[in-house]
C-alpha cells in the first residue's frame, strides 16, 4: 500500500496557531484545485494502480474549504477510485469544522478516515496555542465521525505553552478513551515567522529539551498503544522545507524522533521488571529480542543498556537475539509487549 499525498497548504484554515508559519492568503483556496490536479498527474506517471493505495489530502483543514471546492477536489479522487488507481481517501481537518452536512459529503465521496488536529484536550492550553476550538468540540466531532461510520485519527502535541506534565498525562488518557483508529504525536518546534518565535525571542516561551520531548511523547505513545490506537507518526517529517537553514529556531528536533520515543517506551516498560529481578536477588539477566526490535531495545548509542547498568549495577544484563516475535526477560521468561 502507498499513500498518494495531495497537499493543499493551509487552505481552509483562517486561524493563526502560535506554532504555525503558514497563513491563509488571497487566491490560495482556488490554487488548491490546480495544485491538486498537478500533483495527481505527477503521481500517476509512476504509481501502479492498486486498490490498496490511498489518496490523502494534507496540509490544510479540508472541511473548512467552501463546499463547492471540497466537491471539486473530491471529484478528483472519485476519478482515481473509478479507475482503480486507489481504494480509499483520507483527509485532515479541525474539530470545529465537522458537522452533519460536511460528513454527508465525505461519505458520498468514499472518504474512509478523517484526522482531527486536536493538539491538546486541555482548554487552557488550546487557548494559549490560539487553536480557536475547545476540547468539547473535539469530543463532539469525534462522536459525529463515528456516527457516520468514518474511521478517526487524532493529532497531539507536547511542549505547547501552559502544557505541563499533568496536562500531557490528562490529554493522553482522554485521547486513549476516545479510541481513535490512528494517532500522530508532534513535539512543538519553534519555527521562524510564527507567534511562538516572538514569544521565544522575548523569553516568555521555553521549548522542551530533547530529553523532555522524548519522555512526554513516550508517555502519550504508551497510553495510546495500550488502548489499541495505532500511532502512525511521531515527530515532524524532516523534509527540505522544515530543515531549510534557519527555519527551526529552537526546540526538540531530531530526524529519528519516532525511534527515540519507541525506544524510551520499551525502557519504561522493562525497567520495573528488571528492578523486580534485582530486588529479588537475581544477579544476571538476559533480554532475548527479535532482530526487528534490537535497535529500539538498546536505544540510540545503547542508551537504554547504559541506563539499566547505571540504575542496577548489581544486575549483569545482556541482550541476545531470538527467533520469536516477543521480547523475553530471562530467567523469568516473561513475555513482553511488542
Amino acid at each position: 500500500m502507498s499513500i498518494l499525498p495531495i497537499f493543499i497548504p493551509h487552505a481552509g484554515c483562517p486561524h493563526q496557531c502560535i506554532f504555525c508559519n503558514q497563513r491563509a492568503i488571497s487566491g490560495q483556496k482556488t490554487a488548491a484545485l490546480a495544485g491538486a490536479k498537478a500533483q495527481i498527474a505527477r503521481w500517476l506517471t509512476w504509481l501502479r494502480p492498486d486498490v490498496r493505495h490511498e489518496a490523502a489530502f494534507y496540509g490544510g483543514s479540508f472541511t473548512g474549504l467552501p463546499m463547492e471546492l471540497q466537491e471539486r477536489l473530491l471529484a478528483l479522487t472519485d476519478e482515481l477510485l473509478r479507475q482503480g488507481a486507489i481504494g480509499s481517501v483520507r483527509l485532515s481537518t479541525r474539530p470545529d469544522y465537522i458537522d452533519e452536512e460536511r460528513l454527508a459529503l465525505l461519505k458520498e465521496h468514499q472518504v474512509r478516515l478523517v484526522e482531527l488536529g486536536v493538539q491538546s484536550l486541555d482548554d487552557a492550553v488550546l487557548q494559549a496555542a490560539g487553536r480557536g476550538h475547545s476540547a468539547g468540540q473535539v469530543y463532539h466531532a469525534h462522536a459525529l465521525l463515528r456516527q457516520f461510520g468514518l474511521q478517526t485519527g487524532v493529532q497531539l502535541m507536547v511542549g505547547l505553552p501552559l502544557q505541563d506534565w499533568r496536562s500531557v498525562r490528562r490529554t493522553a488518557e482522554l485521547a486513549a478513551e476516545l479510541r481513535p483508529d490512528v494517532a500522530r504525536i508532534y513535539p512543538v518546534l519553534v519555527v521562524k515567522d510564527t507567534p511562538l518565535a516572538v514569544q521565544y525571542a522575548a523569553g516568555s516561551y521555553v521549548p522542551l529539551t530533547l530529553e523532555e520531548a522524548v519522555a512526554q511523547s513516550a508517555y502519550v505513545y504508551e497510553r495510546l498503544t495500550a488502548a489499541g490506537v495505532k500511532v502512525i507518526r511521531i515527530g515532524l517529517q524532516p523534509d527540505e522545507e522544515l530543515c531549510a537553514p534557519g527555519n527551526i529556531i529552537a526546540g526538540p528536533f531530531h530526524p529519528s524522533m519516532g525511534e527515540l520515543v519507541k525506544s524510551r517506551a520499551l525502557r519504561s516498560q522493562l525497567t520495573p521488571q528488571l528492578q523486580s529481578l534485582a530486588d529479588s536477588g537475581v544477579r544476571a539477566a538476559e533480554l532475548r529480542c527479535p532482530a526487528r526490535l534490537q535497535s529500539k531495545l538498546r536505544g540510540l548509542k545503547s542508551c537504554n543498556l547504559q541506563y539499566w547498568r547505571q540504575m542496577l549495577p548489581q544486575l549483569t544484563l545482556k541482550i541476545t537475539s531470538c527467533e520469536g516475535e516477543e521480547i523475553e526477560l530471562c530467567p523469568s521468561a516473561v513475555p513482553l509487549s511488542r
